[in-house]
């Protein structure tokens, strides 16, 4: 056995932190995996639960991870991407979707995917939401540059028919959906602003499946988030 090993703090970090399940930490500290689960039911430490064994289980496709111990620069990212998402993103589903025709507003959120959540690039899908007078190919070229996805991960867009003008919107490049099929990283988004609401307003409502905040807490966080804009898109 190697001794030296078996440490509840170093148990702890590799089963949580580091991602590896049961057999692969008794392989490494020289003990059998029923050892293990005795040590840690001595210990203290959790198990997961069931959904997320089976999510590490296959931690070798790509997924995501969390980016921890936050500059004061990366915790206002963090705090623009939730508020981007919590105005425009979708909660239903196993997908996290955000949708917007602002390429400012898609690149600050694309940071908070990439430098906040870890994302695995390849992962990443573009659905463009276009009308059929403009020349898709273009648009998609375009988005394409504003957030560095490979052509490749866009999907079938929708081009509408008919009059742009009835809906009174001008979409100059299109709508884009910015996706990531991933049911775990959406609930964690949720927990976030659950975290956040509670933090502000001491209160938190719940509407279905989305989060809803004082409108008092949005106008707050949106004069934070205009603060650093330029630095975020820099």
């Amino acid at each position: 056995m190697k001794s030296n090993l078996l440490n509840s703090e170093h148990i702890k970090s590799l089963y949580w932190e580091k991602d590896y399940n049961v057999s692969e930490i008794a392989r490494k500290v020289g003990i059998s995996a029923r050892a293990l689960h005795d040590f840690m039911n001595r210990n203290n430490i959790p198990r997961r639960l069931p959904s997320e064994a089976g999510y590490i289980a296959n931690k070798n496709k790509p997924q995501f991870r969390i980016v921890g111990n936050l500059d004061n620069f990366k915790q206002q990212l963090k705090t623009a991407g939730l508020m981007l998402y919590w105005a425009e993103g979708t909660f239903s589903g196993n997908t996290v979707d955000f949708a917007n025709s602002n390429s400012s507003m898609i690149k600050i959120f694309l940071r908070f995917l990439r430098e906040i959540c870890g994302v695995k690039e390849e992962r990443l899908r573009v659905y463009l939401y276009a009308y059929s007078y403009q020349n898709i190919d273009n648009l998609k070229l375009y988005w394409h540059k504003a957030t560095g996805i490979s052509l490749k991960q866009f999907t079938k867009p929708y081009v509408r028919r008919g009059n742009a003008n009835l809906s009174k919107r001008k979409l100059l490049y299109g709508l884009v959906h910015i996706r990531y099929n991933d049911k775990r990283l959406l609930k964690i988004i949720e927990k976030w602003l659950f975290e956040y609401s509670n933090s502000w307003t001491g209160t938190q409502v719940v509407n279905g499946d989305r989060l809803w905040l004082t409108q008092h807490s949005v106008e707050r966080q949106n004069e934070k988030a205009g603060e650093f804009r330029e630095a975020l898109l820099g």
